[in-house]
């Protein structure tokens, strides 16, 4: 909360309104899921913050850390007068990138200031969120073990010849023997051509001789998330898609060569974009070579072609290029990396090289 504070005050933002779930449990340890009714904190920048939420959560002021103003259901706006009230509509006010569209609608009216009043309050949270704390780190190494664990258990089910949802359904019942509380996203089992659509909604297709199998898994422990990609081969793999297996492996391992900081996410994307285009397959490689990665699977910065940005100590963000041949078949290798003061830390440890499954 402090370094929000002082980015408020070097941004010249005098009061955010904090809505995303995500968020409102970085700064204050409480999860609260609104769904469609009103939950926001209102930070502001003399330090006199309060949260206006729904009377339905039973969210006390000392476990908050700020006083509350409870609204109702069959409040006007659903407690939209009262968070006004609570705002200094001359000021800017800055606004969660989340907050639903009908609440800043009806702020907006209210309030009748230009739109030049409002801004996007997340540009400041999520940059904070952007760099883990030591705490923070710990916690992401242990659900990344867990997540070597995960995935070693479910290859040892390849055998058995499951559907893809069936490996779905173990997964849960391995994560729950793990601790997790649960996924961090859908997890992608993918047989054969099916892993051609990098988000494959897995199905009852059955793995045959030959199939690649992309296992794309999460879990959540402790607040934080993993999210890694392994890819097998079913008891025989074709030259070509040998050389495929090849090509996104040494992408990988070229992309995490690159990650330290200073260096651009732009450059790191083009160290594994490059190469794979180099090799024939670049219209192949359909999506950004990672993404940030902490309380949420998927939170704000990429490493794309588009991002300028520099990589900074205590980023967390995956690595995960792929190949994906219609038809044909489908390679990501994922894992997730910390940036430390002179290069990365790999989190996942689970082994990389060709692996066939008899």
């Amino acid at each position: 909360m402090r370094k929000v504070l002082a980015e408020m005050k070097e941004r010249k933002m005098p009061q955010l309104l904090v809505s995303d779930p995500a968020t409102i449990f970085y700064l204050t340890n409480i999860e609260i899921e609104p769904g469609e009714r009103l939950a926001t904190l209102i930070l502001k920048e003399d330090g006199n913050h309060v949260a206006v939420i729904n009377r339905l959560f039973p969210v006390s002021e000392q476990e908050l850390g700020m006083p509350i103003v409870k609204v109702d259901d069959t409040d006007e706006g659903f407690g939209m007068l009262g968070l006004i009230a609570q705002l200094d509509t001359e000021k800017q006010i800055a606004v969660d990138k989340n907050w639903a569209a009908h609440f800043l609608l009806d702020l907006m009216k209210r309030v009748d200031k230009p739109v030049s009043n409002f801004d996007i309050s997340s540009k400041i949270t999520d940059d904070i969120r952007s760099i883990k704390s030591a705490d923070e780190i710990e916690k992401m190494r242990q659900v990344s073990l867990d997540n070597d664990e995960a995935i070693d258990r479910l290859k040892k089910l390849v055998p058995k010849k499951l559907t893809e949802l069936a490996m779905t359904k173990e997964l849960a019942a391995i994560y729950e023997e793990l601790g997790n509380s649960g996924f961090s996203f859908d997890p992608i089992v993918a047989y054969g051509a099916n892993g051609a659509d990098p988000h494959h909604l897995n199905d009852d297709s059955i793995v045959k001789t030959g199939d690649s199998i992309i296992i794309d898994i999460g879990g959540v422990k402790d607040g934080y998330c993993s999210d890694m990609t392994r890819t097998f081969f079913y008891k025989d793999v074709s030259e070509k898609s040998r050389e495929v297996y090849e090509t996104v492996l040494e992408a990988n391992l070229r992309a995490i060569a690159k990650v330290k900081p200073g260096v651009s996410f732009k450059e790191i994307d083009a160290a594994a974009r490059d190469y794979i285009t180099e090799k024939g397959y670049g219209e192949y490689f359909t999506h950004r070579t990672g993404h940030f990665i902490g309380i949420e699977c998927h939170e704000a910065g990429d490493v794309s072609a588009a991002n300028h940005a520099l990589v900074k100590p205590g980023m967390i963000f995956s690595i995960e290029p792929g190949i994906y041949l219609p038809g044909e078949v489908g390679v990501r290798i994922e894992d997730l990396v910390v940036a430390t003061e002179d290069g990365c830390e790999v989190l996942n440890h689970y082994p990389k090289e060709l692996t066939i499954i008899d």
